[in-house]
C-alpha cells in the first residue's frame, strides 16, 4: 500500500483569521445587544438614537466586511505563495 506524501500546512487558526472573524461577528453582536441602543436620546437631526445607531452600523458593517475581505485575499495569496503556487 502506498501512502500519500504528508504535507505540512500552517495552522488553520491564524491571527489574521481571528481578526477576520471579529470583523464579521462585531455587527451581529452590536445588533443583537438591543438593550445597549433601545433608547431615544441623543437625537441627531431629529432622528432618535435607536434609528441612527442602527443605520450607523450599516456603514460600519460595510467597512468591516471590506476589511475582512481584503485580509482574506492577502491571507490566501500568502498561503498560495508559501505553497509554491502562482499568486495573482
Amino acid at each position: 500500500m502506498s501512502q500519500a506524501p504528508e504535507t505540512k500546512e500552517g495552522p488553520v487558526v491564524t491571527p489574521v483569521r481571528v481578526v477576520i472573524a471579529l470583523c464579521l461577528v462585531a455587527p451581529f453582536v452590536a445588533m443583537l445587544w438591543v438593550g445597549s441602543y433601545a433608547k431615544t436620546d441623543p437625537v441627531v437631526i431629529g432622528i432618535p438614537f435607536f434609528y441612527w445607531y442602527q443605520m450607523l452600523w450599516v456603514l460600519i458593517s460595510t467597512l468591516l466586511t471590506m476589511v475582512a475581505y481584503k485580509l482574506w485575499q492577502r491571507d490566501q495569496r500568502a498561503r498560495s505563495a508559501s505553497k509554491g503556487g502562482a499568486s495573482r
